[in-house]
């Protein structure tokens, strides 16, 4: 309790504290190992029984990296009651490592597309060939272009969208094209061609954005993993839903406001026609207001 109200324990205390944390665990592992072999562990329940099996594994982790000094291994275990969670280092400054699915999303014309959901901390590049494979299954072509982050643009990334005739986003490899009197003109279509690309993947920016604030996505509350990750889905299905429902309502204003203003116009046209021809008639037979 001491080592844990320590703002900033040193090295040694921190070690000495841990120490003793797992010679009590072990102790209490020996005792209700002693209580399994008498057979006292038949009546407890399945949650508890799970929850035991999940400490077992946590102090193997835990006593490994003490003996071997390191703070690393596979399949690191952070939680009692969601064993399936990982530490994801991210390296932002508020949150230098998170906890959570990691999602990959593709969007086209608006609508989400939840192409993969992990609990193991991977390297993302890996999954733009499968995110392509499934944007042909769904529409039977691959697509023009493709906006990414800077950690999509990997090497074998690019000569798979080269091969396929695929314009990946961002700048090309190698140094930046010398600018002269020749070159100007492309230099300056490919920059304005690298801004609009930019901006165009704001759009899968700002559906992480609006999934955590309106659609419970920063919220997670279930325990289990195929929980979480149905409501995942459910979160990125009721999105999609409304994004449909407001194109569906925007367009409809846009014919209605169309078809009124079509019969509006024939309205001034033929009240403009009848002055006109009111015009002509008082004229004819010199009628004076």
């Amino acid at each position: 309790l001491r080592v844990a109200k320590a703002k900033k324990p040193g090295k040694q205390q921190l070690r000495k504290g841990i120490g003793a944390q797992l010679r009590y665990l072990r102790r209490n592992l020996g005792s209700i190992a002693v209580l399994a072999q008498e057979g006292l562990l038949m009546s407890l329940p399945r949650t508890h029984y799970r929850q035991l099996l999940v400490i077992h594994e946590l102090y193997r982790q835990q006593l490994w990296m003490y003996t071997h000094r390191c703070h690393r291994i596979a399949d690191r275990l952070v939680s009692l009651s969601q064993p399936h969670v990982r530490p994801i280092v991210r390296g932002k400054a508020g949150t230098p490592v998170e906890f959570g699915a990691k999602i990959s999303v593709s969007l086209v014309d608006g609508v989400s597309f939840v192409d993969r959901i992990s609990w193991d901390a991977y390297n993302e590049s890996v999954d733009l060939v499968p995110q392509i494979d499934a944007y042909r299954r769904r529409f039977g072509h691959d697509p023009a272009s493709v906006h990414v982050d800077q950690i999509y643009r990997t090497r074998e990334n690019r000569r798979v969208c080269a091969s396929r005739g695929i314009r990946l986003s961002g700048p090309p490899l190698g140094r930046p094209r010398t600018i002269t009197e020749a070159t100007a003109k492309q230099v300056k279509q490919d920059r304005q061609q690298t801004r609009n690309d930019a901006t165009a993947r704001m759009a899968i920016e700002g559906k992480f954005g609006q999934s955590k604030r309106r659609f419970g996505l920063g919220r997670l509350m279930a325990k289990l993993a195929r929980t979480s990750e149905t409501m995942i889905h459910v979160s990125f299905l009721v999105m999609n839903l409304e994004h449909l429902l407001t194109r569906a309502i925007f367009s409809w204003l846009c014919s209605w406001w169309q078809d009124w203003r079509s019969r509006w116009n024939g309205l001034l046209d033929a009240w403009w026609l009848q002055m006109q021809a009111n015009f002509r008639d008082s004229r004819v037979y010199g009628v004076e207001g």
